[in-house]
């Protein structure tokens, strides 16, 4: 047994309200099946009660932080590696802390340097169509007439095809 699942075990308490895999996945807007593979994953660890998985507060919390950092771009073994800093009783909370603040800061300049790449080459896309409406203009020609001429073409081919 995982220490996981042994955790969840202890903690489950009788006052503690509990969930369905069916119940927590309606709630939180993801299909059982995606419960299922984070328990695969060994991400979270219900308690089976008749057979059945029950998830606990603790498990729906869990979940609800994994399916926010999937959201936000961390791997599954980023967001395995930061539920286990946690500890049992919640010691790891300042490693938690510090290995967020770190990767956030990772990605967040990542995003930034994607962010500067779409913007250039957003700004090379826009002169190369500029410079496409220039040289249309230039030659007498519009983007909206080439249109118009090429749908007109298109019905001439279709009422000769229909008419032989």
């Amino acid at each position: 047994m995982t220490a996981v699942r042994q955790r969840a075990k202890a903690e489950t308490s009788e006052s503690e309200k509990l969930y369905g895999i069916a119940e927590l996945a309606s709630e939180l807007g993801i299909t059982a099946r995606a419960i299922r593979f984070y328990e695969a994953k060994e991400l979270l660890a219900p308690v089976r009660a008749n057979g059945g998985r029950v998830y606990t507060r603790r498990d729906r919390a869990r979940l609800k932080l994994i399916l926010r950092a999937k959201s936000i771009g961390f791997s599954l073994a980023e967001v395995q590696q930061f539920l286990e800093l946690y500890g049992s009783r919640g010691e790891g909370r300042p490693q938690q802390v510090s290995f967020l603040a770190e990767r956030s800061a990772a990605m967040i300049a990542e995003l930034e340097q994607k962010q500067a790449d779409i913007v250039k080459t957003l700004e090379e896309l826009r002169d190369i169509h500029a410079q496409c409406l220039q040289y249309l203009a230039e030659e007498g020609s519009s983007p909206c007439k080439a249109e118009r001429e090429g749908e007109a073409g298109a019905s001439q081919v279709k009422s000769r095809r229909t008419a032989g």
